[in-house]
């Protein structure tokens, strides 16, 4: 008896640490398929679908969505998805491509929360595809999310509704913590330089002057000339810029060359297109937007101040 009686405590105590935790669903059906295209949006379906969804990334961390090829087994997850989901604006052009091989008919659920133009030199030249930059469009892109894991998965409402309201709830504290990080600059210290045009909406929502880019478009494809980078280490200079900002998914070695030119710092990186491999920094949505604008502070103040994250 007293063997059976420390039997079921055991299976008690696993029954009740069980309840304070997301599980994983039993059922096949009960895990749709969920392919999503980039990094961000993959962190935040896992975040919304927690183990009620079987989630296949196509892009991995720190790749370029620019320079993204169809691959076989991106195709096959498609064959069998429930739902697509899509960054949007340009940005995962390449997915009609993948679903027109794959066949099927999923549902596809295009994520383009904002309309942001993105500006070179203070001139606006288009929309900016890079809506995650702004957390209030990541909550929007999780209530879209939501809705449709709800429509793939009915029986698993409950789950995805409470998934996405703690994680919308971790978004919008992200953003206040970050905010009040960047008011410790003042705003005329606010000056990015970047490795590209990728940052419009984070320096639209926290009052940050975009100076330039050494590669003054939103792909990562274009090439820089030897005038428009001569142009840019000019701008440094006269705008007493104190840090420039690669990229962790691009190579950095333009960003040190011009900053040994003009004086500027390179050892702030940030992450722009992608998250980082697991283990950093910016594995996650939620870190990664805490690393930017901890390395923006930083590099702001030349080395002075910092955020928490």
């Amino acid at each position: 008896m007293k063997s059976l009686a420390a039997v079921a405590a055991v299976l008690l105590a696993l029954v009740v640490a069980a309840c304070g935790r997301d599980e994983p669903a039993t059922s096949t059906a009960a895990r749709p398929v969920v392919v999503a295209t980039t990094t961000q949006l993959g962190d935040v379906v896992r975040a919304v679908a927690g183990g009620a969804a079987d989630v296949h990334q196509i892009l991995q961390p720190n790749s370029d969505p620019h320079e993204y090829e169809p691959r076989a087994q991106d195709v096959q997850a498609t064959t069998d998805a429930a739902l697509v989901v899509e960054s949007g604006d340009g940005l995962d052009h390449w997915m009609d491509e993948v679903a027109q091989q794959a066949g099927g008919s999923p549902a596809r659920l295009v994520i383009a929360p904002g309309r942001t133009p993105y500006k070179v030199s203070g001139e606006s030249k288009g929309v900016d595809p890079h809506w995650w930059h702004d957390p209030r469009n990541v909550v929007a892109a999780t209530e879209a999310i939501r809705d449709a894991l709800v429509q793939a998965a009915p029986e698993n409402a409950e789950r995805y509704r409470r998934n996405a309201a703690r994680y919308v709830a971790e978004v919008r504290a992200l953003d206040r913590r970050v905010a009040t990080c960047m008011r410790q600059v003042p705003a005329a210290q606010r000056k990015l330089v970047t490795s590209h045009d990728a940052f419009n909406y984070f320096t639209a929502r926290y009052g940050i002057t975009v100076v330039g880019a050494l590669i003054p478009s939103q792909s990562t494809q274009a090439q820089p000339s030897a005038g428009e980078a001569a142009k840019l280490a000019a701008l440094v200079r006269r705008e007493h810029v104190k840090a420039i900002f690669p990229e962790s998914s691009l190579n950095p070695r333009l960003a040190q060359t011009i900053a040994r030119e003009t004086g500027a710092k390179a050892g702030y990186t940030l992450y722009g297109d992608t998250l980082g491999p697991a283990g950093s920094p910016g594995d996650t949505y939620l870190k990664m937007e805490a690393a930017n604008a901890d390395a923006m502070v930083r590099g702001f103040t030349g080395g002075a101040l910092g955020c928490s994250r």
